[in-house]
């Protein structure tokens, strides 16, 4: 099936159903419908290289994300942004281009992927406090969507979690079991997401009258190692917690590893909650979940931005686009009563 043979089909000119399906306003909705649904039927692909060509547009969405890193982008959770995001795409024939770059030079590549063309969108990933690759984007007039969101600006269109109020309820959930010692274990803090979790955890500390305690609060990449090092650490204190918050389900593996090996039990000596992105390839439990969690799907979020980006394609003068997800606290195995001590 081409693009003669659906002209046919349809009985409307070739340049019109290009335009059809390429989203051209002038195009009446009965015959984009028409068309639409002949492409369908028919199994029809557009040869995206001719789509390019005809109508200026390179057909791919831009990833530009730090090499030689640890952090979140690189790792499996960016696999379920992608997969997410991956079937929006696919539905108007667009692909992904992914650019690793240096940390620093990221504002480089988003002026060169512009100038040549490369990518007609950005999804802008793992933005930090008053993040400039935000004003840098806004000023070439490449559009973009950011997962997440950067204090300091909010005329963008962006896909966040709200970050604050899941770890103000996750700490009144441990405090309610009797904690009164709940160590933080957060992912980097120059990140907007991080940032955004510990004033969660300060909050709820004062809601509830508690003093804080720099010395049980960590931050780092969220890796494995240092969910396991810094549990470590924290369980051969004089005075130690009794309960943590952590940042990812990637470090809480590192952190029960470490309990397992001083002889305590998770949700008996030791409670924990974590962060879960609702990992296709690392699920909480099947039947009951592992962790106690502040669950947020980021499969969900990537549909979300590119179904913004690709609109926001169509559409550049529109009004920002801006959703704060909500975490669903979900009760598992990890966390339980506060142990008493003689």
């Amino acid at each position: 099936m081409n693009l003669k043979e659906l002209s046919k089909i349809t009985g409307v000119s070739q340049t019109t159903v290009s335009r059809a399906l390429n989203g051209y306003p002038e195009v009446s909705e009965k015959t984009r419908a028409l068309v639409n649904a002949a492409a369908k039927q028919y199994n029809y692909q557009p040869n995206t290289k001719a789509q390019a060509l005809a109508t200026g547009k390179s057909k791919m969405i831009g990833y530009v994300l730090p090499k030689a890193s640890q952090n979140e982008m690189p790792n499996p959770i960016f696999g379920d942004f992608i997969a997410g995001a991956a079937q929006t795409y696919g539905k108007q024939g667009y692909d992904t281009n992914i650019t690793l770059t240096d940390s620093d030079t990221q504002a480089e590549t988003y002026r060169d992927l512009y100038a040549k063309g490369s990518v007609d969108g950005i999804i802008m990933q793992a933005p930090k406090e008053n993040d400039e690759r935000i004003s840098i984007l806004k000023k070439l007039g490449l559009p973009f969507v950011v997962h997440g969101r950067s204090t300091g600006s909010n005329d963008y269109h962006f896909v966040d979690v709200n970050n604050t109020h899941a770890f103000v309820r996750a700490t009144n959930f441990l405090v309610d079991l009797g904690h009164q010692r709940i160590a933080l274990i957060n992912g980097n803090e120059n990140l907007d997401f991080a940032i955004r979790r510990k004033h969660g955890y300060l909050q709820a500390h004062e809601d509830r009258g508690l003093n804080v305690d720099t010395t049980i609060m960590f931050s780092s990449e969220m890796t494995e190692e240092f969910g396991y090092h810094t549990m470590t650490k924290l369980l051969t204190m004089k005075s130690p917690p009794t309960a943590a918050l952590l940042s990812s389900y990637i470090m809480a593996i590192g952190a029960r590893r470490a309990i397992g090996e001083k002889g305590l039990r998770i949700g008996k000596d030791f409670s924990i909650v974590i962060h879960d992105d609702a990992l296709s390839y690392l699920p909480n439990g099947s039947t009951h979940p592992i962790f106690t969690a502040t669950r947020s799907s980021v499969g969900e979020a990537g549909r979300l931005c590119a179904e913004i980006l690709l609109d926001a394609i169509q559409k550049p003068e529109q009004q920002p686009r801006q959703i704060i997800l909500e975490a669903e606290l979900v009760v598992g195995s990890s966390t339980g009563p506060a142990p008493q001590h003689d």
